[in-house]
C-alpha cells in the first residue's frame, strides 16, 4: 500500500515524523500558498507545477509493499544482537522478540515455529532438524562473518535465504591482531601477569620491535587485506598466501604456497573460513616449517590449528609465542567454562608462556557490532520488503528496483523453485494473464529464484495468482508483495 507524502508550504524536505503511517490510496497535496494571482495564466502555471510536483513525488518515492498471506512479520533475535538491528526492524513495524543468549534445541524449535526471520551469531546451530520445524521462516540473518552454523544447503532447499556480514568487523579483528603482534614481540602479557603478582622483572632478552619483521597472512580477504595495510604502516614487511590470485595492497607480495610463506614469516596470522580444506590446516608439519622463534596468531576459526601440535611446538621453543581467539569447542555462555571438559588439552594450553588467549572477541567492539547490526538488518529488510537477495550466501543474487507510488495495481512475484527445465515457461504462462513489466531470474546449483513485477493486478486477483504459482510442480516457496 502506498504511503502519502504531505507537501508543506515551506521549501524544506519533510521530516520523517511528518510522513503519515496511514495508507490512503492517493498522494495528499496540502494547500500551496493562496496569494491572489494577477492573471489566469499564473493560476494555470501554478496548477501545472503542483501536478508535476505530485507526479514527480509518486515516480521517485518507493512504494511500501505488503506481503500476501502474511500478517505481522515476526522476528526472533538470539545472542544479544546489537540494538542497531532492533531499531531497523521496529522502524518497519516488525514484531521483535530477543534473547541475550542462544537457546536450547527444544526451546529453539518451539520459538522458530512461527517466525519469519531469525537472527543469530556464532553459538546457535540451525540444523536441518531445526529448520524443518520453521514453517514460516523466509530468511536467516547471521550477525557475524561465519555461516558454518547454518545448514545452508537445506535452508536453500526450503526457500530460506541466509545473509551474513562479510565486511563490518574487519577493522576490529585486524586491530586486535596487530595489538597481539606487539604484545607477543614484547612479551607484554608475561610482564603484566608478573606485575599483578608483585614481581618486578625488567628484561629485554627475546623482546623486539616489529618494524622490519615479516608478517605472513594466510587468507587475504577483507580482514587479511585490512591487516596488511595496518601492519605495513607500522613498518612490517607483508607477505600473504591465498588459494586465488589477489591484488596486493601496498608493497605486500603473494606467495605461491603456504609452506613458502611459513618459512619466511616472523609472524603468521590466519584469516581463512571454516571449510573442509582449512580444517586442521596448521599441524605439526606446518609448525615445523615455520622459522625458529616465530609466532602464530589464529583469529579465524577454531578447527584451523591443531592445538596439541601447537602445544608441543611451544614447549620445545620452536614457536616463541602464540595468540588464539578461537577454539574447536567454545562455551555457549560467559562464565568459568573454559576447562578440560570442553577441550581435553585446555590444562596444558593455559600453562604455556607468551600465549595470549581471548574468548572469541575479534569482532567484539561497539563499532563492529553496531555496523554488523545495520548491515545484516538492512539486508533482511530489503529481502522481506522487496525480495532482493544481493549478498545472500546460499541464494542466487537477484534484485529489481523498488516499485514506486506511480505504479498502481502492481504486484511483485518472488518465486523460489527447483532449477529444472520448463519452470519459467509454466510461471510465465500464469503471469501472462497480466502485464509483466520486468523480471529477473538466476540460479545457484539446484535452486533458482525469479523476481517479476506484474501490472494490472487488482487486490482481489492477488489470492488467485498466489494459488496458481504455489501449485506449480517445482515450487519451493512463493511470496507476493503488493
Amino acid at each position: 500500500m502506498s504511503r502519502p507524502i504531505p507537501i508543506k508550504n515551506s521549501s524544506r524536505r519533510p521530516a520523517e515524523s511528518e510522513i503519515s503511517s496511514s495508507p490512503p490510496s492517493a498522494v495528499e497535496v496540502n494547500s500551496w500558498p493562496t496569494y491572489p494571482s494577477p492573471s489566469p495564466f499564473l493560476d494555470s502555471n501554478l496548477a501545472i507545477f503542483t501536478r508535476r510536483q505530485s507526479d514527480s513525488s509518486r515516480s521517485t518515492v518507493a512504494k511500501q509493499l505488503k506481503p500476501f498471506a502474511t500478517r505481522d512479520i515476526k522476528i526472533l533475535l538470539l545472542e544479544n544482537i546489537n540494538q542497531a538491528a532492533h531499531d531497523i526492524f521496529r522502524k518497519q513495524g516488525y514484531q521483535v522478540e530477543s534473547f541475550n543468549t542462544s537457546l536450547p534445541v527444544d526451546q529453539l524449535i518451539e520459538k522458530i515455529h512461527d517466525v519469519h526471520v531469525i537472527g543469530i551469531r556464532s553459538k546457535t546451530n540451525l540444523t536441518s532438524q531445526i529448520l524443518q520445524n520453521a514453517r514460516n521462516l523466509v530468511v536467516v540473518g547471521c550477525f557475524c562473518i561465519g555461516t558454518n552454523q547454518v545448514n545452508l544447503e537445506f535452508a536453500a532447499k526450503k526457500g530460506i535465504a541466509v545473509f551474513n556480514s562479510p565486511f563490518s568487523n574487519s577493522r576490529s579483528v585486524a586491530e586486535l591482531v596487530l595489538a597481539e603482534i606487539v604484545c607477543l614481540a614484547r612479551q607484554l602479557c608475561e610482564r603484566s601477569m608478573e606485575m599483578h603478582q608483585g614481581t618486578w622483572n625488567k628484561v629485554s632478552a627475546h623482546c623486539s620491535e616489529i618494524r622490519g619483521k615479516t608478517l605472513g597472512i594466510v587468507g587475504y580477504g577483507h580482514i587479511g587485506s585490512q591487516l596488511s595495510v595496518l601492519a605495513e604502516s607500522m613498518g612490517m614487511k607483508v607477505i600473504y598466501y591465498d588459494v586465488v590470485p589477489l591484488m596486493a595492497l601496498g608493497t605486500a607480495k603473494q606467495m605461491t604456497s603456504l609452506n613458502c610463506l611459513l618459512s619466511l614469516a616472523d609472524f603468521v596470522s590466519l584469516h581463512v573460513p571454516e571449510l573442509a580444506e582449512t580444517t586442521n590446516m596448521i599441524g605439526q608439519p606446518e609448525l615445523a616449517a615455520m622459522q625458529q622463534g616465530s609466532y602464530i596468531i589464529n583469529a579465524s576459526r577454531g578447527h584451523v590449528v591443531q592445538i596439541p601440535a601447537l602445544i608441543d611446538a611451544m614447549k620445545s621453543g620452536h614457536i616463541a609465542g602464540a595468540a588464539l581467539d578461537v577454539y574447536p569447542n567454545e562455551p555457549v555462555a560467559n562464565g568459568p567454562l573454559f576447562t578440560s571438559q570442553l577441550n581435553s588439552w585446555t590444562e596444558d594450553l593455559v600453562h604455556l608462556k607468551n600465549l595470549i588467549l581471548s574468548p572469541h572477541i575479534g569482532g567484539s567492539t561497539e563499532e563492529a557490532q553496531s555496523a554488523i547490526g545495520a548491515e545484516v538488518g538492512e539486508a533482511i529488510v530489503r529481502y522481506v520488503n522487496e525480495g532482493a537477495t544481493t549478498g545472500a550466501v546460499n541464494f542466487p543474487e537477484v534484485r529489481l528496483r523498488p516499485l514506486t507510488l506511480e505504479e498502481d495495481n502492481h504486484a511483485r512475484v518472488l518465486h523460489v523453485h527447483q532449477n529444472v527445465p520448463g519452470v519459467l515457461r509454466t510461471v510465465n504462462e500464469i503471469l501472462s494473464e497480466h502485464n509483466v513489466d520486468k523480471q529477473f531470474s538466476d540460479s545457484r546449483g539446484p535452486i533458482a529464484y525469479l523476481m517479476a513485477d506484474v501490472s494490472n493486478v487488482s487486490t482481489n486477483e492477488i489470492e488467485n495468482l498466489y494459488k496458481k504459482l504455489t501449485a506449480t510442480p517445482y515450487n519451493i516457496a512463493t511470496r507476493l508483495l503488493y
